[in-house]
């Protein structure tokens, strides 16, 4: 709705500081809106464009899989997981092709595991 407004503000020949002071927006969107429907196009201008940002490494299905993982006993080497560890065995089970061991702790972080040495790496709730 704002972006329609700056148009029809702009249609009506409103200056860059008239359309602040009337929408209450920053003047970087007011030279943003105006600039996509000058070079693109008013519906390009009413739309959102997408965000920038990476694509999760794991879905849903793969997350829970993870923390079934975080929450298993490691292999007879180890005493407990580490993340260096838990990310390479995603990539051992075929979840992700690869994967950082921070990217590793986000997922974790998201639930209530805990990588404590008392107890199987459940959070007691």
């Amino acid at each position: 709705m704002t972006r329609a407004r700056i148009l029809l503000l702009s249609h009506e020949g409103r200056t860059n500081a008239e359309i602040v002071d009337a929408l209450g927006v920053g003047s970087a969107t007011v030279d943003r809106v105006r600039k996509h429907c000058a070079e693109e196009g008013v519906e390009a201008a009413l739309v959102d464009r997408p965000r920038p940002g990476a694509q999760l490494k794991l879905d849903e299905h793969t997350q829970a899989r993870l923390i079934a993982e975080a929450c298993s006993t490691p292999d007879e080497k180890h005493a407990r997981w580490i993340l260096k560890l838990l990310a390479g065995r995603v990539v051992e089970l075929g979840l992700a092709d690869s994967i950082s061991p921070e990217t590793v702790r986000s997922y974790l972080k998201k639930t209530t595991s805990s990588h404590s040495k008392n107890g199987n790496g459940a959070h007691p709730k």
